[in-house]
């Protein structure tokens, strides 16, 4: 069962987070996938997006990323969105302070917030909460 998928292309942040996620109870390595490529992470949501199990309830990710670029990403996840069996609740974990990205992000509905690196223990604790 997912409950957590990181998106990153910083190894660093993924490390900082997972050091972080050892607070939580509900999350540990076996219930969180970490991933530097948003198209794995596409594939892995199209193929579970019917078993409400193994989709995951919150997405961490990051904007600026090689490959494909976190806009890209959720282009791609909002037509996908409507297809999945339950909400994946999205929250941008960025470096990038321009007001401009932030407002690109409120057209995206599942996205519920826009944190700006380096994420805190404060900034994670209201969506840590929300994990079953």
């Amino acid at each position: 069962m997912c409950k957590l998928i990181v998106l990153d292309d910083d190894q660093i942040q993924h490390l900082i987070i997972k050091r972080m996620l050892k607070n939580y109870e509900q999350l540990n390595d076996a219930n969180t996938i970490y991933s530097t490529d948003g198209y794995s992470i596409l594939d892995f949501l199209k193929t579970h997006k019917t078993d409400e199990s193994i989709l995951p309830e919150i997405l961490l990710m990051d904007l600026h990323m090689p490959k494909l670029n976190g806009w890209k990403f959720l282009d791609s996840l909002e037509v996908l969105y409507p297809q999945l069996i339950k909400p994946i609740t999205v929250y941008i974990i960025s470096s990038s302070i321009d007001p401009k990205d932030i407002k690109r992000c409120n057209k995206y509905p599942f996205i519920k917030s826009y944190l700006v690196k380096p994420v805190t223990k404060e900034a994670l604790n209201p969506i840590m909460k929300n994990i079953h």
